[in-house]
């Protein structure tokens, strides 16, 4: 079942000449993609969220007490 706004769409992309249609969907596979990596990169942080929190209060203890050194990103 369509939705509203899938049929406004499809009457707008029905106005333009088939080149254009193409661009567009061109486009929107791109847009439609980013999206679904955004949703998959979101769905991840909040799977992992416990994780990282405890990741950063393991950090802020070690501060603390002292064992934390500076990152020395050239033996990265």
């Amino acid at each position: 079942m369509a939705s509203t706004a899938i049929a406004t769409m499809t009457r707008m992309m029905e106005s333009l000449p088939e080149p254009a249609q193409n661009q567009v969907v061109d486009q929107i596979r791109e847009y439609i993609a980013d999206l679904q990596d955004s949703f998959r990169w979101t769905a991840l942080v909040k799977k992992t969220q416990p994780q990282l929190v405890a990741a950063a209060r393991r950090a802020r203890q070690e501060i603390a007490a002292g064992l934390a050194q500076p990152m020395d990103y050239d033996r990265l």
